[in-house]
């Protein structure tokens, strides 16, 4: 009987924990992506020269200090280092905009890319996109996939907590991705991965019940966990649909109308709250309410800055953000007076 398989890209280390920057030589030897150290390392701003201060062991290593997030940085980073040809890989140490900088310079030369989170801010320290700012506009790209991903706890919880509560609000947004693809799968057809999706559901779960909050290392292992396992699912299915659906469209939505208010995880995770109220499911209603509140996030239109009608306009324009992507917004097909009256309600049951 013949044995099927399929092959996935995934990380070859994964490491969360106290010291992984003093542990990279370890990790790049045993890994086999560079036993000498002849690394380039990619720093930012801010943390960037205490980390560099830690790099002495890695005499090798050529340390980039890069301002993050665009992508005319990216590509001044892959000029850079265009012409080294000594270097066996990219490390890219810092947070999400360090990460996808350099995950996007890495994809451009071919390098194998190791991303080292200093912050848990989303799940671009395992994904297969980069999100780099291009003429004032966020846009994504495909990029290659972390070779090894580490977590260095020793910095994430020195990681101001607004960017915490970010990760938290994007690992959150799995559970109603999911059933955003389920929802397609039963009206359009649309195929479902179901390992890709229990491996993101599966992290979000976690996150979703773990009774710590962001001063405890064992909640912070949890999110880098959950946040890991959503890059790993967006590989695995080829899109970003296990973590991406009508939550961050709405997150989109406000960044378009409204920039500025809050960050992309926590207005997702709103936008979670708000697909999961329309889809009734009761139970999860609750539960998301109820973590979101203990752990700072906005779950109504004045805590976002915003009036009820304001809100419900960014819904309603939600999915023109990610046209063809096919969501509990577009299935409920409500406008933006009928979203006004169903976001009312919605608050309402809020504890």
């Amino acid at each position: 009987m013949p044995t099927f398989a399929r092959t996935v890209l995934a990380p070859i280390t994964v490491e969360v924990s106290s010291g992984a920057v003093a542990r990279l030589p370890e990790l790049l030897a045993d890994s086999r992506i560079s036993s000498g150290g002849r690394v380039a390392v990619a720093l930012g701003p801010g943390l960037g020269e205490t980390i560099a201060a830690e790099l002495d062991h890695l005499p090798d290593a050529t340390v980039h200090t890069v301002t993050p997030g665009s992508l005319d940085s990216a590509k001044e980073l892959t000029k850079r280092l265009r012409d080294d040809h000594r270097v066996d890989a990219l490390v890219g140490i810092g947070g999400g905009k360090l990460l996808d900088t350099a995950k996007w310079a890495a994809s451009d030369l071919g390098l194998p890319m190791v991303s080292v989170a200093t912050s848990l801010a989303h799940d671009g320290l395992a994904s297969p996109t980069a999100s780099l700012e291009r003429d004032g506009i966020s846009v994504s790209y495909g990029v290659h996939p972390p070779l090894a991903v580490l977590a260095d706890l020793d910095f994430i919880r020195q990681a101001p907590a607004h960017q915490l509560q970010s990760g938290i609000g994007d690992a959150l947004t799995n559970l109603s991705a999911v059933a955003d693809w389920q929802l397609s799968h039963e009206v359009n057809g649309e195929p479902v991965d179901g390992l890709a999706a229990a491996i993101a559901r599966t992290g979000a779960e976690a996150v979703l019940r773990h009774p710590g909050g962001i001063s405890d290392d064992a909640f912070l292992a949890t999110l880098a966990d959950a946040l890991i396992q959503g890059g790993l699912a967006s590989s695995m299915a080829g899109s970003s649909r296990p973590c991406s659906g009508g939550c961050h469209e709405i997150a989109h939505a406000l960044e378009a109308l409204h920039p500025g208010l809050a960050s992309h995880g926590a207005q997702g995770a709103l936008g979670a709250l708000i697909c999961t109220w329309l889809r009734g499911d009761e139970a999860l209603f609750k539960e998301l309410s109820a973590v979101m509140k203990r752990h700072g996030l906005p779950r109504t239109a004045s805590e976002l800055g915003l009036n009820t009608k304001e809100l419900a306009t960014a819904v309603a324009y939600a999915p023109r953000t990610r046209p063809g992507r096919y969501t509990i917004l577009e299935h409920r097909e409500l406008d933006s007076v009928a979203l006004e009256r169903h976001l009312t309600e919605m608050m309402h049951e809020l504890d």
